[in-house]
């Protein structure tokens, strides 16, 4: 009998060295529009949250297998909210040789999970938002936003990125170290904004459908969890909704779910064409990393 090997390591400094967005936004295209194929070429389950209620957690774990791919992995993850030492998020990913079985690899995922998420966002952009956009607004001063911002400044030539967060000096930090303008209230960042993107660990919501102009594009990146909201109901409802899975966002968006807002379909299902992108309208792309 053969005896199993020990996995690689990947550490955060390994990933780092070779992803980058011109390769990664290209895949989660693709990923995104396999995952929407609805041929079996991806089987995904809607992941699994358990509540750490003890110490104000979540535990989520979420497998997945492309077949034409021969990729099977699994992503473990924390969502610990007060961590004030420490990531919000945490994550680690185990590769498997789907042939028999065994495991490859062990990934920090905690880099691997910022990047993939701005990515998915980008790729969403790219299909929903209108040509051209000059301004773009990020809430939120995390790992997140940090992503969001070169990703999105990877596919376009903003005149202006305006960064908004609830700690003034997490504002300023991000500003000094992006070039972005730091904003001190949700309304001015996104005052005549060409896209948003919400970033936050808010529970309740903090943009208002009447900050805005019509016909923008948002990705909504928070709020993972079902009584969580950063988007005003109003707008959601006024908004034409997108997003990566329509099995998941029903049981575990809050901005879905908390305001009875209907999914128009998956960013997935436009990239094949199968789904019409609504760019004379505004836009959401509520992400809930399925993909």
């Amino acid at each position: 009998m053969a005896s199993a090997s020990l996995p690689r390591m990947v550490s955060a400094d390994d990933v780092s060295q070779v992803l980058m967005y011109a390769d990664l936004i290209p895949l989660m295209e693709k990923t995104l529009a396999d995952f929407s194929r609805g041929d079996g070429t991806v089987v995904q389950p809607v992941r699994t949250t358990i509540p750490v209620e003890q110490h104000q957690g979540f535990f989520l774990v979420k497998p997945g297998y492309h077949v034409s791919g021969e990729t099977m992995a699994c992503k473990l993850l924390t969502l610990y909210p007060n961590n004030t030492d420490r990531p919000s998020h945490q994550a680690c990913i185990v590769l498997f040789d789907p042939t028999n079985g065994s495991p490859l690899a062990v990934m920090d995922g905690g880099h691997i999970t910022d990047m993939r998420t701005a990515a998915a966002s980008a790729a969403a952009t790219k299909h929903l938002a209108k040509d051209s956009p000059r301004v773009h607004a990020i809430l939120g001063t995390g790992h997140q936003a940090y992503s969001h911002f070169h990703a999105l400044n990877h596919l376009y030539k903003f005149d202006q990125v305006r960064v908004w967060g609830r700690t003034p000096a997490n504002v300023q930090k991000f500003a000094a170290e992006t070039g972005a303008t730091p904003c001190s209230t949700v309304e001015e960042a996104v005052k005549d904004a060409d896209i948003i993107t919400t970033v936050t660990m808010s529970r309740t919501p903090v943009l208002k459908k009447e900050w805005i102009k019509p016909g923008i594009h948002i990705n909504a990146v928070g709020a993972c969890v079902p009584d969580w909201q950063e988007l005003d109901p109003e707008l959601v409802l006024s908004s034409v909704v997108y997003v990566d899975t329509k099995e998941a966002a029903p049981k575990e968006s809050g901005d879905i779910i908390l305001s009875k807002a209907e999914v128009y379909g998956e960013v997935g299902e436009v990239i094949l064409g199968k789904k019409e992108a609504f760019k004379d309208k505004t836009t959401i792309f509520k992400s809930l990393g399925q993909s």
